[in-house]
């Protein structure tokens, strides 16, 4: 997968649906409108891929994520949680508040791009 197919990437954690343990992984939000999380930065070994295109409701950051902790040693500014028009949600938390800003811009900006 070439990198000039990805509109944004990144590593960051993220909280699993169920256990809501959170993991750090690599992200590669994809110019097809899908949202890849890998292992590493190779973006190789691929753990899921969500769709962002046309399906995202609303992105809460920081101090608005009430329903999350963030991992131990970060801080809540980092917070996103990704609300999708089927219900899901995707819980990440960037290295920084900059970081997380830039994710929900990309995360928007790739919601409504045909």
């Amino acid at each position: 997968q070439a990198l000039g197919l990805v509109r944004w990437a990144g590593l960051e954690y993220h909280a699993g649906s169920i256990l809501r343990r959170w993991k750090r992984n690599w992200f590669a939000l994809w110019l097809d409108g899908t949202l890849g999380y890998y292992h590493d930065e190779t973006a190789q070994d691929e753990e899921d891929r969500v769709l962002i295109q046309f399906n995202v409701r609303d992105i809460k950051i920081g101090q608005e994520c009430h329903d999350i902790q963030p991992p131990e040693g970060r801080s809540r500014d980092g917070l996103l949680t990704v609300n999708l028009r089927e219900g899901s949600r995707l819980h990440l938390c960037a290295e920084t508040r900059d970081d997380a800003v830039a994710w929900k811009t990309a995360l928007l900006e790739a919601n409504s791009t045909p």
